[in-house]
C-alpha cells in the first residue's frame, strides 16, 4: 500500500490501530487560498526502487503510485514462474483516471498546445496504470480499468475474482489507485459541499459516523492484492493473507451523487456478497464501512447495515478517518485493511469518532482503541457517486 499514513503496510496498520489521522495542510492550496486547504497526500518515497527516471517522467502520478503498490504486492517472486503470461491479468480501479495530468498539462501548455510533450496522451489515459502494470509484469491476460467512482477499487478486485472463478485467469494483480489531490479536483468537491472545511484542524476533519461530521477529506494512494485460486496458491507455496469469499455489486439508480436515503440498494449489495460467500449475517466478524464522513452517505450506509444485520450488528470501523477518501483507490485500500484486520482478529478504531447521532446510533462503532474479535470473516463496503455499490466478503 501507498497511503498518506505510510508507504509500507506496517506503517499504515500502525496508524489505523492508533486512530492517527494523516490529513495535513497542502502548501499550494494554502497559497492559493482555496476553500479547502488540506488533504491526505502520500509522503515522498524512493521511486527508483520501482521505476527508472525516464519511466517516471513519462508517467502520471497515479500510474507511479499504482506501479509501486503493485510491485510491493507481487514481491520478489517473478510472476512468469507462477503462471503462464496469458493466464496473468491486471485489474485497476481508478475513479478520476488521468484527470490531474490533464489539469497540469492544460495549465502549462493550454496557451501553446503545440509544445505539448510527446507522452501527454499516455499520461492522461484512464487506462494508463493498467497498461503500465501489464507491460512491467509481462501479463498477457486481460488488463482492465474499472471506473465506478468510489467503488472502483472494490469492483476491480471483485471482477478479478470472477475471472479466476470462471477459469479465465490463474493470477490477477488487482487494486485501485488515485492521485487527485489537485486544486481543480479539490475545489470541485468543495463547491459541492462534499468536503470538510475544517482548515484549522485538518487531523480532526474526517470523522465517519460522528454527529459532527461535515464532509470527507480528499486523499491519494494505491493498494493492490495478488489474487489466485486457492489450490493454485497452495501448490506453489504462496503465503496466503486471506480469501475473498464473496462479492456483490449493484446500482442505486437514484441520483448522480446522493445515495438512496433508505440505504435499500446498499443493503441489497451486502446481501449479494453474503449470498455469494454462502454466509449468514451472524457469521460476519466486523465491517469496514465506506464511512465517508458526509452526513447523507453515513446515514444511508448506517441504514443499510441495520437493514441487513438488525440493531445488534457486528463491530463497524471506517478507515477514512485515518487515510482520507482515496476515491477510486479507497475500496482497494480498505479491502487490504479488512484482510489484515481479519487475519489478526484486531479491528482498528474509527478516528475522530466521539458521539453518534440518531442516524448512526444503532451501529456498534469501534472507537478509542482497537477491538479484539478473533479471526472471522469481514465485509468491506464501497458506495460511490452515481449509485455504484460494491461489497467484498474477506476471510482470514
Amino acid at each position: 500500500m501507498k497511503t498518506a499514513a505510510g508507504t509500507e503496510t506496517k506503517e499504515v496498520m500502525d496508524a489505523l490501530l492508533e486512530g492517527r489521522s494523516s490529513a495535513a495542510p497542502v502548501e499550494e492550496f494554502v497559497e492559493r487560498d482555496l476553500a479547502v486547504t488540506f488533504a491526505c497526500r502520500v509522503p515522498d518515497f524512493d521511486t527508483s526502487r520501482y521505476l527508472s527516471l525516464r519511466e517516471s517522467r513519462q508517467m502520471e502520478r497515479s500510474a507511479v503510485l499504482a506501479m509501486a503498490a503493485a510491485l510491493d504486492a507481487v514481491g520478489d517472486v517473478p510472476l512468469e514462474t507462477v503462471a503462464a503470461p496469458e493466464r496473468i491479468g491486471v485489474a485497476v480501479g481508478a475513479g478520476a483516471g488521468g484527470l490531474t495530468a490533464t489539469e497540469e498539462l492544460t495549465g502549462e501548455y493550454g496557451s501553446d498546445p503545440g509544445q505539448m510533450p510527446a507522452f501527454s496522451v499516455p499520461r492522461t489515459m484512464a487506462s494508463g496504470a493498467a497498461a503500465r502494470l501489464s507491460l512491467r509484469l509481462g501479463a498477457r491476460g486481460s488488463a482492465l480499468t474499472y471506473a465506478t467512482a468510489c467503488a472502483s477499487g472494490t469492483n476491480a478486485i471483485g471482477e478479478a475474482v470472477q475471472k479466476i472463478r470462471h477459469g479465465e485467469l490463474d493470477v490477477v494483480v488487482a487494486g485501485g489507485v488515485e492521485a487527485s489531490v489537485s486544486p481543480m479536483v479539490v475545489s470541485g468537491f468543495a463547491r459541492m459541499r462534499a468536503l470538510s472545511q475544517r482548515n484549522d484542524e485538518p487531523a480532526a476533519a474526517c470523522r465517519p459516523f460522528d454527529v459532527e461530521r461535515d464532509g470527507f477529506v480528499m486523499a491519494e494512494g494505491a493498494a493492490f492484492l495478488v489474487l489466485e485460486e486457492w489450490e493454485h496458491a497452495q501448490a506453489r507455496g504462496a503465503t496466503v493473507l486471506g480469501e475473498v469469499l464473496g462479492y456483490g455489486s449493484n446500482s442505486d439508480a437514484f441520483h448522480i451523487v446522493a445515495p438512496r436515503e433508505d440505504g435499500r440498494s446498499a443493503a441489497d449489495c451486502i446481501r449479494l456478497a453474503l449470498d455469494d460467500a454462502g454466509l449468514a449475517p451472524e457469521d460476519v466478524g466486523h465491517i469496514n464501512a465506506h464511512g465517508t464522513s458526509t452526513v447523507h452517505n453515513d446515514r444511508a450506509e448506517a441504514r443499510a447495515i441495520t437493514n441487513v444485520f438488525g440493531d445488534s450488528g457486528p463491530p463497524v470501523t471506517a478507515s477514512k478517518g485515518v487515510l482520507g477518501h482515496g476515491l477510486g483507490a479507497a475500496g482497494a485500500m480498505e479491502a487490504a485493511v479488512t484482510a489484515l484486520s481479519a487475519a489478526s482478529g484486531l479491528v482498528p478504531p474509527v478516528a475522530n469518532f466521539g458521539r453518534a447521532d440518531e442516524d448512526t446510533a444503532k451501529l456498534d462503532i469501534v472507537a478509542g482503541t482497537p477491538r479484539k474479535i478473533g479471526k472471522l470473516p469481514a465485509l468491506s463496503n464501497s458506495f460511490g457517486f452515481g449509485g455504484h455499490n460494491a461489497t467484498l466478503v474477506i476471510a482470514p
